[in-house]
């Protein structure tokens, strides 16, 4: 019990516990199973308002705020004295601290600004401003303790899509959220960690400061007990523990100051023993999900992320559907390419991408049925990236942009833009310079001359200047392909790669065929086929005596090719 002296002496004090180390908490919530995730997802959905256009960039300043806070942590970290103890999860943070900065590059690097900004965001809620597929992640990693595994991610998401489809550019933004909300919450650790060496720091200051009063003039620990009374420190359970376990181990007298500590912790409905367990949990906690949001930080380079997009997009299942049954069947570019046509022909009606598709194909189902499904109408991409753009434009009631109509039309007569454009431009500024030297007084023949020196010059100009305006106004496309991979080349896809050459010598036919066993090792599929086209250089005769041999050697090299790789086959 304590003295009446000792009560009067700190009767102005009254400390408040700290409930919450930091104004922003960790990322935890009640642990779900994947069913479970599955009806939260569907619960969140259904309370989700958005809004679409140019926002802030809101997610870059939040990263580098977090930024700064990992950094000074690990500053200070760094800089603690050997003698005193450091938390696991503040181990972690340090041995780890590489990764982190990796990952916070590798976030800013792949969230430009545009791509941000076109996000859809949240109007309600506590996330409201913020990109909803950000709070989306959130969610996620709140639920698993920052657990990230591929399954969990897919499982949230096509739980989500159930209730509200997600666009094409939030489904590829959830890796780079998934990063930056793994940043956030180690970021939030961290700012917990920081207040509870603070206190920690604190608590051991008021330990040395009794210890030395109760060594030097026992009689006074009282007056000490007094001033961290008045001082009021925070009794958060990071403080409450270092100060006990301290006192615990030094000289009884000391007992003085917990009991103090007691008092004031049970007026405020917190007894010293919880708010020990309760330190102990919280350091436990830290330590997990400081170690699950590392290890899953590593984890994001490992997944599938283009199988993720494909697999959860409701745009790639609706193309699926074009009765030519082509669609699934090409590269991953050449899908990736159809979809990007979609984004963008959404936003020129504020039409869903869903919609936009599902238009695509029932234009090519439209034409099977007249055409039937082998031809190239009944194709979806032939309303994405061919001829078919514009009626698919019209039916969803898109007006073509000015780039859209320029390119086009380049496109359509490259080289009467390409010759006409330099010529135009040579054409007119020759003028200007004639028109310019007449005003002058120069001579009929001097004039003739120096327009001719100018227009060789300024053609090379225009030239230049044509080059770079094509870059600006057009961009290479790749052809549309089919994907073999991984299965092979189908059988009905039988192909054979024919190298045209000509058989000067027995080392040329060794070369060929050393390059037709390269070629064939490099692309081993029981349907696709190699050989070569030969002929003979050109010569007075018809037939001369050095052919025959070069003949028969390079038929048996073709036969020997044969019998060590294609086992008795003809491949090659």
């Amino acid at each position: 019990m304590l003295t009446k002296s000792l009560r009067s002496k700190i009767s102005l004090a009254r400390p408040r516990i700290r409930r919450q180390r930091a104004r922003e908490v960790p990322l935890r919530a009640e642990l779900l199973g994947i069913e479970q995730l599955a009806r939260h997802a569907r619960l969140v959905a259904a309370q989700h308002a958005i809004v679409t256009g140019r926002a802030s960039t809101w997610l870059l300043t939040r990263l580098d705020r977090n930024e700064k806070v990992l950094r000074a942590f690990n500053r200070a970290t760094l800089a603690v004295d050997q003698s005193r103890r450091v938390t696991p999860a503040a181990e972690w943070l340090l041995d780890n601290f590489y990764l982190i900065e990796e990952q916070i590059q590798l976030a800013r690097r792949h969230l430009p600004r545009e791509y941000s900004r076109e996000l859809p965001r949240l109007t309600n809620g506590p996330s409201a401003g913020s990109p909803r597929v950000y709070d989306i992640v959130l969610e996620l990693i709140a639920h698993v303790d920052a657990q990230i595994d591929a399954d969990s991610v897919s499982a949230f998401v096509a739980a989500y899509q159930k209730v509200a489809p997600l666009k094409l550019g939030e489904l590829w933004a959830v890796p780079i959220m998934l990063r930056l909300g793994l940043i956030e919450n180690l970021a939030r650790i961290t700012t917990g960690l920081a207040q509870g060496r603070h206190d920690r720091n604190l608590a051991n200051q008021w330990v040395e400061r009794l210890q030395a009063m109760a060594e030097k003039n026992p009689s006074r620990v009282v007056i000490v007990v007094a001033d961290m009374a008045r001082a009021g420190p925070p009794l958060s359970s990071a403080f409450v523990a270092e100060f006990c376990q301290r006192l615990s181990r030094l000289n009884p007298v000391l007992h003085l100051a917990r009991g103090w500590l007691e008092q004031r912790t049970l007026e405020e409905g917190f007894p010293v023993e919880q708010l020990i367990h309760q330190e102990s949990q919280s350091q436990a906690s830290d330590q997990v999900s400081v170690s699950h949001s590392i290890s899953s930080l590593r984890l994001l380079s490992a997944i599938d992320w283009k199988e993720f997009v494909e697999t959860l997009s409701l745009v790639e299942q609706t193309l699926r559907a074009e009765p030519a049954d082509v669609y699934g069947d090409m590269d991953f570019a050449t899908r990736d390419r159809y979809r990007h046509v979609v984004e963008i022909l959404a936003r020129y009606r504020a039409l869903s991408e869903i919609e936009v598709a599902g238009k695509a194909v029932e234009l090519a189902q439209e034409s099977a049925q007249q055409k039937g499904r082998e031809d190239r109408t009944a194709h979806v991409g032939f309303y994405l990236i061919d001829k078919g753009l514009p009626r698919l434009m019209r039916a969803i009631g898109a007006q073509r942009r000015w780039k859209g109509v320029v390119g086009r039309s380049i496109r359509k007569f490259p080289f009467t833009f390409y010759v006409g454009g330099i010529f135009l431009f040579t054409t007119l500024a020759t003028l200007g310079f004639v028109r310019a030297a007449e005003m002058r007084g120069v001579a009929e023949w001097q004039l003739v001359l120096c327009a001719v020196t100018f227009s060789l010059g300024v053609s090379q100009l225009a030239v230049a200047l044509w080059n770079w305006l094509a870059t600006l106004l057009l961009k290479p496309q790749l052809l549309p392909r089919l994907g073999y991979s991984p299965g092979g080349i189908a059988p009905e896809s039988r192909g054979i790669v024919v190298i045209p050459t000509i058989l000067r010598s027995a080392e040329n036919i060794d070369d060929l065929l050393h390059t037709l066993e390269i070629h064939h090792l490099a692309n081993r599929d029981p349907y696709l086929h190699f050989a070569l086209l030969t002929d003979w250089p050109d010569a007075a005769e018809e037939n001369l005596p050095e052919d025959a041999p070069l003949l028969e050697r390079v038929k048996a090299g073709i036969e020997s090719l044969n019998r060590k790789y294609a086992g008795g086959r003809r491949d090659l």
